[in-house]
């Protein structure tokens, strides 16, 4: 698995599990969604993706399915 895959599953992840939180537990869990939307919004914009540059220093494989080199395993 490369950065942009796991950072997409991250990202859905969070989103799913904070709207469940949401709605069985507390509405502020709803924070955690907009956290993360403003970060993909920004990284959208910018290319900076903090989760993405941590997954780099532990070595794992820079892209990810959207960027045409998936195959090349």
């Amino acid at each position: 698995m490369k950065t942009e895959s796991i950072v997409f599953t991250v990202a859905g992840s969070l989103i799913l599990t904070s709207l469940a939180l949401a709605h069985w537990v507390d509405q502020r869990w709803l924070l955690l969604t907009v956290f993360v939307g403003l970060n993909l919004f920004q990284s959208g914009f910018t290319g900076f993706c903090p989760l993405q540059r941590i997954l780099l220093k532990f070595g794992v494989p820079k892209g990810g399915c959207c960027t045409g080199d998936a195959r090349k395993n």
